[in-house]
């Protein structure tokens, strides 16, 4: 067995189930593995240094493939409507097959760990085939010290296999490709599929389904903190301007994607981001996009020209063009990754239908209630078949990576704003004047008005009217922002076409909360919109 790097030979190295199975090279740096990577051909150094790889036929993630091990301790937890199963037996005999699939292979080992707060962290291995996967996950979780690494014994463990093919009747699965996670014995075993993004989400579903047993809430979000230590948590699907808003030079970035929230505060699952790169821009994004020149950062799927130029408006391999660096590569990245209890959160909604106001304050039940839907929209051209929007409810704004029933993850939330004072924000970057097609965006300019006003407290001293469809409170005037702004159906040149489009909403809202009515309280249900006649 090739031992290679730094490692501590009696850590634990039979969880991997690879030993004297294959050439295991140990906690390579970023040098190492970028010359290791283009030897092999398996990406090529960009003008400025990144390394720059394809995924293949999978540009993102196989959410049909992945399944989770149906045993007698996830039977009575898992939510099984969100997670497709896999009998023990199956993974076993897939378990094997990947051992035998890796004999003689040349694999790379990453020691790293998963959450940034000792008290509430993962130790996770992750065996990979590609040295550039090696590369990726070391930037994306948090490397431990040397130190650690003398004494680093793993608890969950990843084994990535790009060349493995499942076989669908043998190992219970779907296609060719497997994303198998037993969350009992902490094996990952990710197959057929070179969309690296897969081991970070799986280090992400375990710790969602660890975590909520100690009291500590997994959040699909984003999150930065003031000069003050005044944490803010920033939840919101793809397109909603989660990355845009919570980089803020004038606040420190604790991560861009996934954090806990606990005893001790709020802390990154991650040490590092995974930002999307289609149409980047150096005015727009200039912090994300001056890693896209670090040598150390991975560029996936991005096209080069001709002199190897990142050509960031070309989306002809895919739309979901990524970039994974570390965090210290962001100037005001925190170092720690961690913070106190957030004094705000936000929940972020780009409504393509031009109904809900552009903030909105909500009560620990409403913050319930919204946040287990989860509600965006998609606008027409962005999909096939799309024409006009379209309402889009993603529960606890992560629904793929929510192991146990959302209704455990929004309690959670719902006692942590409750006991920690936080107030609770729902901010809509979608359309006003109108749905997508005749009104237009919301002011980027208003938007981080009324956000930076939330942040800094003052917009709790403004004044507040009801929200006749959604209960919510809106403030009636705040100082910069177009009064008219504020009240969506204002905006609209035909209020009853106004009335007709929040009608339409509210009861998508309504019918997408039944499957949550019978495990919530009452307050939650009071927070549901409802529609009352249309005024003149």
């Amino acid at each position: 067995m090739d031992q290679i790097g730094t490692h501590n030979p009696n850590s634990g190295i039979e969880t991997t189930g690879l030993a004297d199975l294959s050439s295991l090279r140990w906690n390579l740096t970023e040098a190492d593995l970028i010359e290791t990577a283009v030897r092999r051909g398996e990406g090529r150094l960009s003008a400025h240094g990144a390394l720059v790889v394809t995924t293949g036929k999978h540009t993102g993630r196989s959410a049909k493939d992945k399944f989770v091990v149906r045993d007698e301790n996830t039977d009575p937890v898992v939510w099984w409507d969100n997670n497709a199963e896999m009998s023990p037996e199956a993974f076993e005999a897939l378990y094997e097959d990947f051992k035998e699939a890796a004999r003689g292979r040349d694999l790379f080992v990453q020691d790293l760990v998963g959450g940034a707060d000792p008290a509430n962290a993962i130790n996770v291995r992750v065996v990979t085939e590609y040295a550039w996967h090696s590369l990726f996950i070391r930037n994306l979780l948090i490397r431990p010290d040397r130190d650690a690494l003398a004494s680093f014994v793993p608890e969950m463990t990843i084994i990535d296999l790009p060349s493995f093919r499942a076989d669908p009747e043998r190992h219970g699965c779907r296609s060719e490709t497997v994303i198998a996670c037993d969350l009992t014995r902490k094996i990952v075993l990710i197959g057929g599929t070179s969309y690296a993004g897969e081991m970070k989400k799986s280090v992400f579903t375990a710790l969602n389904y660890s975590l909520p047993e100690k009291g500590v809430m997994p959040m699909h979000c984003s999150a930065n903190m003031g000069p003050n230590g005044d944490g803010a948590v920033f939840f919101g699907l793809s397109g909603t301007g989660k990355t845009t808003l919570s980089a803020d030079a004038t606040r420190t970035l604790i991560g861009d994607d996934e954090h806990g929230w606990g005893e001790n505060g709020i802390f990154n699952f991650e040490g590092g981001c995974y930002a999307k790169t289609i149409r980047l821009s150096a005015e727009a994004e200039p912090e994300i996009f001056s890693t896209t020149r670090r040598f150390g950062t991975v560029l996936e799927n991005v096209v080069l020209d001709e002199d190897r130029v990142p050509d960031f408006d070309d989306g002809s391999m895919t739309e979901n063009t990524r970039a994974a660096y570390p965090l210290h590569f962001i100037a005001n990245a925190s170092e720690t990754g961690r913070d106190g209890h957030p004094k705000n959160i936000i929940m972020l909604t780009a409504d393509a239908f031009g109904v809900l106001p552009p903030i909105a304050k909500l009560t620990p039940a409403e913050a319930m209630y919204h946040f287990l839907s989860g509600y965006t929209a998609k606008v027409a051209g962005t999909e096939k078949g799309v024409t006009e929007p379209q309402a889009t409810f993603s529960t606890c704004f992560g629904a793929p990576f929510m192991p146990r029933h959302p209704t455990e993850y929004g309690n959670l939330l719902r006692d942590l704003i409750a006991k920690h004072g936080a107030d609770c924000w729902l901010v809509n970057t979608g359309w006003t004047g109108g749905a997508y097609g005749t009104g237009k965006r919301m002011p980027i300019k208003a938007t981080r008005a009324l956000l930076n006003a939330a942040l800094d407290g003052s917009l709790n001293t403004a004044e507040f009217r009801t929200d006749p469809n959604f209960g919510f409170a809106v403030p009636v005037s705040v100082d910069g922002i177009d009064d008219a702004l504020l009240d969506p159906r204002s905006t609209w040149a035909d209020k009853r076409a106004y009335d007709v489009q929040a009608q339409k909403l509210v009861s998508m809202f309504v019918q997408n909360f039944e499957k949550f009515a019978g495990h919530v309280d009452d307050a939650v249900l009071e927070a549901a919109p409802s529609m009352p006649l249309a005024a003149e």
